[in-house]
C-alpha cells in the first residue's frame, strides 16, 4: 500500500497524510494501551501518527513504530511522526532540547512534524502544569517570534521535516506570518473541529494561506474531566449524523471522519478499540453527498468540547483560539 495515497501537500512540499491516528489517553489509562493500539493503527493502515510530549507515552509508542519498522510492515519513511513543544520549554533555549528529549524517548533520528502545542506559555520547569501553593498555573511571558525561531532552527538541523502550530486562531497566526525575517511559515494549524465547531471561517483563512487544518476531537468521544465539561453533549448521537451514516451503511464517527476529508481538512481518529481503530480507517471507500454536507454544516454551533479553563489566567488568553474575545493585547 503506498503510505501516502491520501495525502496532502504542505507548504514547505513534504507529503502528510489525510487521515491521521491519535495517541492521547487520560492519565488513568495505563501508557501501555497506547503502544498496543499504535501497532494496531499501523497493521490496519494509518501512517500519520500524532503524539506529544504532553502525553507521556512516546517511548510506548516509539517502541510500537520501531517493532512495525523491524517487522517489515512499514519502513521509517513511510511513518508520518508528528510531537508537540510543551509550552514549559517555550524559551527558545528550551526548544532544541525538548525535541531532542521526545526523539531520545522515540529512538529516532528525526520527526516528521514538531509543532507548539498551544501559544499559552508555563513556567519552564519539569512540571507538567506548574502550579503555586494556591494551585494555580504559573504562567511565563515569551515572545512566540523567539519560540518559532527556535522550531526553524530545528527544521535546519534536521531534527524535524516540517513546523506547525496548534490551537492557534487567525490573530496569533497573523503573528507568526508577519514576524520580521520569517524563514518557513507554519505548515498546519491543529485545532478542535467537528460538526459542533465547523472552524468554517479558521478553514478559509488558514486555506488562503495554504496552511493545513488538522482536526482533533473529530468525534468528539473522549470524556476527560480535566479537560472537558462531563456533561456536553455526545456528538455521534446527533440524530443528522446517524441518519446520514443509516443512508451509507456507516457508523457516525465514519460520517463525521469523512466530512473533514470533503472538505480538505487533515483529521485525526483517537481509540485504543482494535474495533473502533479498523473502523475509523475506513473513510476513503465513501463519499458524501453535497446535501450531506451542507446538513452537517448546519449542526456548527460554536460549541467547544476542549475547555481549558486552567489556562483562562493566561495574560494572553485573549490571543487564544479558546476566547472568544479576539482583542489583541500588546504585540509580544
Amino acid at each position: 500500500m503506498d503510505p501516502f495515497s491520501h495525502s496532502v501537500r504542505l507548504n514547505d512540499g513534504h507529503l502528510m497524510p489525510t487521515l491521521g491516528f491519535g495517541t492521547y489517553a487520560p492519565d488513568h489509562t495505563p501508557k501501555s494501551k497506547a503502544g498496543e493500539a499504535t501497532k494496531v493503527a499501523i497493521d490496519v493502515g494509518f501512517r500519520d501518527i500524532d503524539a506529544a510530549f504532553f502525553y507521556q507515552n512516546e517511548e510506548e509508542v516509539g517502541k510500537a513504530i520501531r517493532e512495525k519498522i523491524a517487522d517489515g510492515t512499514v519502513k521509517r519513511e513511510d511513518i508520518f511522526y508528528t510531537t508537540k513543544l510543551w509550552t514549559t520549554f517555550f524559551r527558545p533555549e528550551l526548544v532544541r532540547p525538548a525535541l531532542e528529549r521526545s526523539l531520545k524517548k522515540l529512538q529516532l533520528d528525526y520527526v516528521d512534524l514538531f509543532i507548539i502545542h498551544n501559544p499559552l506559555a508555563m513556567k519552564s520547569g519539569e512540571e507538567l502544569l506548574p502550579r503555586d501553593a494556591s494551585g494555580n498555573i504559573i504562567f511565563d511571558t515569551v515572545d512566540l517570534h523567539d519560540t518559532w525561531e527556535a522550531l526553524e532552527k530545528c527544521k535546519d538541523a534536521g531534527l524535524t521535516k516540517s513546523i506547525g502550530v496548534s490551537n492557534f486562531n487567525r490573530k496569533l497566526l497573523e503573528l507568526i506570518l508577519n514576524k520580521p525575517g520569517l524563514k518557513y511559515k507554519p505548515t498546519c494549524n491543529q485545532v478542535e473541529c467537528h460538526p459542533y465547531l465547523n472552524q468554517s471561517k479558521l478553514l478559509e483563512f488558514c486555506k488562503s494561506k495554504n496552511i493545513v487544518l488538522v482536526a482533533y476531537s473529530a468525534m468528539a468521544s473522549h470524556r476527560d474531566p480535566n479537560w472537558m465539561d462531563p456533561d456536553s453533549p455526545y456528538l455521534l448521537e446527533e440524530p443528522t449524523l446517524k441518519s446520514i451514516a443509516k443512508k451509507h451503511s456507516r457508523s457516525p464517527g465514519q460520517v463525521a471522519l469523512r466530512y473533514q476529508l470533503q472538505r480538505g481538512v487533515v483529521v485525526l481518529a483517537k481509540s485504543f478499540s482494535e474495533k473502533r481503530i479498523k473502523e475509523n480507517f475506513q473513510v476513503f471507500d465513501f463519499e458524501l453527498t453535497p446535501e450531506d454536507m451542507q446538513a452537517i454544516d448546519g449542526l456548527n454551533r460554536n460549541f467547544r468540547y476542549a475547555k481549558l479553563q486552567l489556562l483562562q489566567g493566561h495574560p494572553a488568553y485573549v490571543l487564544c483560539l479558546h476566547c472568544r474575545a479576539l482583542r489583541i493585547q500588546a504585540e509580544t
